[in-house]
């Protein structure tokens, strides 16, 4: 069957027919093989179509689908065409690539380590040596090595947080952050020009004198490195408190307890039912530790009847970093991502500056956070002589940020978005879970030692700088159509003009950076950079609400970002601001969004 024409393959649709033909000329995997002819034979042409018409996009997140037989999933053959078209971009951008080598590493997914495997293949079929991984990774610890070997680039297969039937290839470039335009476009360029696998590219073997076995090596060296940010070792081994971990069925049980080890932490409780890693994930409905309680359910339930009053949690490929502390009725808090990152900025500047004191004020010291992050950080910048950076939505951006500002001799001591992803100093280039989850273990001990706990602190730093309230969620939405018809909408609301109002709430000003319109500037051109491929609006209130309103890039959904920024001294309670704030997210939603017009399915707690 490998050998199918279109005569053999009779949908009633040409073009598909020779999609079909296409695959099975190419691919050499028997299990896909045997999935596209049993559907051939069902008739399952539907299905087929979906799978054949529309390939793999290749971006910024490099790439994650459905693993599957097909052009549009993530599939043995799919990973050596990614692989093919990143090689020869490599080997254009990089004239000493074949000395430099990739780093590639894998998580516990379904088929991940044999896609690693077939990455590193295509690689050394080219005379391309390979870090390849030989066990089962967090994902920081390729970006890591990257800049440790000074590779080209490095490839991480995971899905990160998504559905267990889920897969990616995600890609960094040499100097250790995720890649963002235009390489981007010049890999997926590439890919399309390399789609027939190369002679030696379906072999499968990892015993080539070019791959070599990091592990040991960046385990060692990595938790070497991040000793650096533990400032109380001594004190941390006679800490009181007591914590609880899950790696939700992922990588991180072990790198988590070689993390509490490093930083001379008693050992903390784990979730036994989700400490082993299990690609089925089969205690939670989705394995995303950024879901709240209904994630943490397991964790909480380990916690009590262990009196911890802190829980700690990573995402399956341990990027990521949730946190929830015992309140004194008994109940569960679980810090947002916004929340979390704001105790990280104190704690961040408050270690810095007890031991480099002579730098405040000054012009050399950096947080940054995401657009749609809260803006804490910036409220703390002039307060404490710090610098804050802004930038669009993603890692990418803020960890080539944060490589640039390195190379202007610049010191970056922490970066955060709302989706709980923390970058911790420098040592990674890119969000991660392992050092977010030890640094905070410490931070977490240090205040128990003076009398506080982490919702305390939280609200001291709201009496410092200001109440500081945020309201996340997202819409579903299947149709790139309505998507388009309703942010076209919102430009035209008033009179063909952007609105100046939602409902009583009035309007300071808008940014859009889709369309490249921001009319807080006084040439009305926004300072992100502007992309027309998604969509994204931030309204600014009067009072203080800051609103966006975007796209996913790898999701159907439609989210939306708001924050209320209170200024210290206007004496507004929490309570009243997460009012004040739902009343202005209803507004948005009802006036902007109109889910119930627009078939909007809402976020399912």
């Amino acid at each position: 069957m490998a050998d199918c024409g279109t005569s053999q393959v009779n949908s009633g649709d040409g073009e598909l027919d020779e999609k079909i033909a296409e695959w099975l000329s190419l691919d050499k995997y028997p299990a896909s093989i045997a999935e596209v002819t049993q559907m051939i034979k069902e008739m399952k042409f539907d299905e087929l179509r979906q799978m054949m018409m529309s390939p793999l996009s290749f971006g910024t997140a490099g790439l994650r689908s459905r693993m599957g037989a097909g052009f549009n999933r993530i599939n043995d053959l799919t990973i050596i065409q990614a692989t093919q078209g990143l090689c020869r971009y490599l080997e254009a951008l990089f004239p000493d690539v074949k000395e430099r080598g990739v780093v590639v590493g894998y998580d516990a997914r379904h088929n991940s380590e044999r896609f690693a495997q077939r990455t590193s293949n295509v690689f050394t079929s080219q005379g391309i040596p390979v870090y390849l991984m030989s066990e089962i990774t967090p994902t920081p610890f390729v970006p890591y090595s990257v800049v440790k070997y000074k590779c080209a680039c490095g490839v991480m297969v995971t899905a990160s947080h998504n559905p267990k039937d889920d897969n990616g290839y995600k890609v960094y470039l040499d100097n250790g952050a995720q890649i963002k335009s235009p390489h981007d476009k010049g890999i997926s360029q590439c890919i399309e020009e390399n789609k027939v696998p190369w002679k030696d590219s379906w072999e499968l073997c990892i015993s080539s004198p070019l791959i070599r076995d990091p592990f040991m090596e960046i385990c060692a060296s990595y938790y070497e490195d991040i000793k650096k940010y533990s400032h109380y070792s001594e004190e941390n081994s006679r800490t009181k408190l007591k914590y609880t971990f899950t790696p939700m069925h992922g990588v991180g049980q072990r790198f988590a307890e070689l993390a509490f080890e490093a930083f001379n932490l008693p050992p903390f409780v784990s979730v036994r039912e989700q400490m082993v890693p299990d690609p089925e994930f089969p205690t939670v409905r989705y394995p995303n530790p950024e879901e709240g309680k209904s994630a943490l359910d397991l964790a909480m339930k380990t916690a009590s009847e262990n009196n911890c009053t802190v829980i700690l949690a990573n995402d399956p490929d341990s990027d990521r970093m949730a946190l929830a502390e015992k309140q004194p009725n008994g109940q569960w808090k679980v810090f947002s991502g916004n929340e979390t990152g704001s105790m990280f900025g104190w704690w961040a500047f408050t270690c810095h500056k007890r031991q480099h004191a002579e730098l405040y004020p000054g012009s050399s010291v950096y947080m940054i956070a995401s657009t749609v992050s809260s803006k804490m950080l910036q409220a703390m910048a002039k307060e404490e002589g710090f610098l804050f950076e802004e930038t669009l939505t993603g890692f990418k951006w803020m960890g080539n940020l944060a490589c640039d500002l390195m190379a202007q001799g610049k010191t970056v001591l922490f970066s955060f978005e709302e989706a709980i992803g923390f970058m911790f100093g420098t040592n990674v280039l890119d969000k991660d879970g392992i050092s977010a989850a030890v640094v905070m273990a410490e931070m977490a001990s240090y205040l128990n030692r003076h009398g506080l706990t982490l919702t305390e602190q939280l609200n001291k730093l709201y009496k410092r700088y200001g109440v500081h309230v945020s309201n996340n969620s997202y819409y579903l939405c299947y149709s790139p159509l309505t998507i388009t018809k309703i942010f076209d909408r919102i430009r035209t609301l008033e009179n063909g003009q952007y609105p100046s109002a939602c409902g009583p709430y009035r309007l300071s000003g808008i940014r859009d950076l889709t369309a490249g319109y921001d009319n807080t500037k006084p040439d009305n051109k926004p300072i992100l950079p502007v992309s027309k491929s998604s969509q994204m609006i931030t309204f600014y209130f009067e009072n203080g609400c800051v609103a966006t309103l975007r796209t996913s890039g790898t999701e159907p959904k439609i989210k939306y970002y708001t924050e209320l920024a209170c200024k210290p001294g206007d004496n507004v309670d929490i309570p009243t601001a997460n009012q004040t704030l739902q009343n202005i997210v209803n507004r948005i939603v009802q006036e902007y969004l109109q889910p119930e017009v627009n078939n909007l399915t809402p976020k399912q707690d």
